[in-house]
């Protein structure tokens, strides 16, 4: 007689328990990733559409390079999830992403002789905390032009005090904290109206060896969440400042933009005609704020724009204790406007 032996134990699935947790995992990792695509695309839509829309837009926008880092990390999650759309959708991200950080603006070289030869400097000093860090700087570096943004009256009166004989000329708006600034010069001034503004802006007109050179002081107000209508209104000022005196000669307009190069509103500002003195010197992306509590993940919204005849030489951006910003200094030659034939 014979007999069928059969097993009576549990049958296995194998991997069938394994899965769960795991396809969760991945789906939660596939989750995450299009939220850091889906962030990231909405900001470069609006660089590649030229606009700066509406809060949140244009603060991330100061720091569209730094972008490349939540794209990595979703290219990394989708790859772990196995989510080919999001590996498709990250790499169509970064082409554009990459494509935007590259400088943006004129290069080109002036072709006339050069005559004069200025050192430039940019500071805020933060409703007046770094002024004594200022003054050593100056000293030190020796300056030919100082443009300082947030130079409330005790400012003002120390750097009228401690700097007056070798900066004989100023050009100021008065007020307090954020709203007093000044222009400090080697060269003789004549008074030129301000652009209009919450915060001072003055303006002067330098004679360089004989030579008229516009100075225009820039501090608009930044793009608060409460702010930005105010901030694209002030940046549109001086962009109108600009292009009035695109044909009127040799011209320097920096300061604390409140913006970098990936705002559409400060490259209408380049589009007259002005280029980036740090950019023409190497210098184009190198953070200036916050200076005080993430400086190596900063953004560039301190700037020196010049005008077609001046070329830039060496930029160079300096710590000073008890401001948020670095500050710009740079070398400028003027070149002689070639005459038309």
């Amino acid at each position: 007689m014979s007999s069928t032996r059969t097993s009576s134990g549990p049958s296995t699935s194998y991997g069938s328990s394994a899965d769960v947790p795991r396809g969760r995992g991945r789906a939660f990792g596939a989750w995450c990733a299009g939220l850091l695509f889906a962030g990231v695309s909405a900001v470069v839509a609006c660089r590649a559409a030229d606009t700066d829309a509406m809060t949140p837009i244009p603060q991330l926008l100061a720091f569209l390079p730094w972008l490349l880092v939540p794209t990595g990390a979703g290219l990394l999650l989708s790859l772990l999830a196995r989510w080919r759309t999001g590996l498709l959708w990250g790499v169509l991200v970064l082409g554009p992403l990459a494509w935007f950080i590259e400088p943006y603006g004129n290069a080109d070289e002036p072709q006339g002789l050069a005559v004069a030869r200025l050192r430039v400097l940019a500071s805020n000093v933060e409703f007046g905390w770094a002024t004594d860090a200022l003054v050593t700087a100056v000293r030190r570096e020796r300056p030919d032009v100082v443009f300082v943004s947030e130079c409330e009256y005790g400012c003002q009166a120390t750097l009228r005090a401690e700097l007056g004989t070798a900066f004989p000329y100023r050009q100021a708006v008065e007020g307090d904290t954020s709203v007093g600034s000044v222009i400090l010069s080697r060269y003789p001034l004549t008074p030129a109206p301000v652009v209009p503004g919450v915060m001072g802006m003055p303006g002067a007109v330098a004679d360089v060896d004989g030579r008229p050179v516009r100075l225009q002081l820039a501090h608009p107000k930044p793009p608060l969440p409460r702010q930005v209508t105010v901030w694209k209104r002030e940046l549109g000022r001086l962009r109108d400042f600009a292009d009035d005196h695109r044909d009127d000669g040799p011209l320097i307009l920096a300061g604390d933009f409140n913006a970098s190069q990936d705002h559409a509103a400060f490259r209408r500002i380049l589009d007259t005609g002005l280029r980036d003195a740090a950019r023409l010197a190497g210098s184009g992306r190198e953070p200036s704020w916050p200076s005080r509590t993430t400086p190596a993940f900063g953004t560039q919204i301190d700037h020196v724009l010049v005008s077609g005849e001046f070329s830039a030489g060496r930029a160079r951006f300096l710590d000073l204790p008890r401001t948020d910003h670095r500050s710009l200094l740079v070398d400028v030659t003027l070149h002689q406007a070639r005459q038309a034939r």
